[in-house]
């Protein structure tokens, strides 16, 4: 843990050594969680960049009903790769393991992988347009409390989640995007009645929804529209999405935001997010702020 810690002071102070580097630091409260999360990037050259992640979740429900006693830390890596016609967004992360006085969930931890390649399928510079394609594929393995037909058992647990996407930009003006993901379970999903886990489930797939969702998906589709105002380094966005789950019940989560410069190299990114199952008996309601530096 220590080594860790320090590699990522060493990382970021080697960050602040450099020309151009990208700082951001968000904030996400509901009445179930508070959530930070602090990072930095940096440029290596024209077709790349590396950047370093950390968050921090406290739960605030009770323990009884799946939260952590303690705050759970992850870290992730992410990294891009622009080759023109195809760019390459690839994410490790790490979730450090959780003590819990309950011996079946002790030691919680999960690590993974988020890969996502983009593909431009059409660039006109002069008409303003573009049109982006995507397939997202990921991969998660953690150490969960897994009920299993009327059985408890804490072991470790793969999943899986595919994603296809596509993006539509009008005269840089407006950015339609669609989205759709499911998910897959290579040690079985059958007889699976309730899981504990301590992986925010949007590391596999950003699914138009800033909540920490921690059950078992089945699919999601998402949309969002963005109002975008070049000149004004502004945008109003609007999202949706509908997703089913093997341990939770269905859900819609609406989210409205909208980001615009409040300095020179300062970018801020307000949202709402309103999240409620299908019945409505179960209702959320999420703020968030991002503030992104550049220098």
């Amino acid at each position: 843990m220590k080594k860790i810690l320090l590699f990522c002071l060493l990382f970021l102070a080697a960050l602040q050594a450099q020309a151009a580097v990208d700082a951001s630091a968000t904030y996400l409260y509901s009445s179930d969680f508070n959530q930070v999360r602090a990072g930095a990037a940096l440029p290596l050259g024209l077709n790349a960049a590396i950047g370093l992640e950390g968050r921090y979740v406290e739960d605030k429900f009770s323990e009884e009903d799946g939260a952590f006693k303690d705050p759970v830390y992850s870290v992730y890596l992410p990294i891009q790769l622009d080759l023109d016609l195809v760019k390459l967004n690839l994410t490790p992360f790490y979730y450090f393991k959780n003590k819990s006085d309950n011996p079946l969930f002790k030691d919680a931890y999960a690590y993974g992988v988020n890969a996502q390649f983009v593909m431009n399928l059409r660039q006109d510079e002069v008409e303003e347009l573009y049109t982006q394609a995507y397939i997202g594929v990921s991969y998660a393995r953690q150490k969960a409390a897994i009920w299993k037909d009327a059985d408890l058992s804490n072991k470790n647990y793969s999943q899986m989640a595919y994603t296809l996407g596509l993006r539509q930009n009008f005269f840089s003006s407006f950015t339609f995007h669609v989205a759709a993901t499911a998910y897959q379970y290579p040690d079985g999903i059958d007889g699976v009645e309730a899981f504990r886990g301590i992986m925010d489930q949007n590391d596999l797939a950003f699914t138009q929804s800033y909540d920490v969702s921690r059950a078992l998906g089945k699919y999601a589709l998402s949309a969002r529209i963005t109002r975008i105002w070049p000149q004004q380094h502004s945008t109003l966005y609007l999202g949706y999405h509908y997703a089913e789950f093997y341990t939770a019940d269905p859900q819609h989560s609406f989210l409205v935001g909208n980001s615009f410069r409040v300095a020179a190299a300062a970018q801020l990114d307000v949202a709402y997010n309103h999240l409620q199952n299908t019945d409505g008996n179960d209702k959320r309601d999420i703020l968030y702020a991002k503030l992104n530096i550049a220098f």
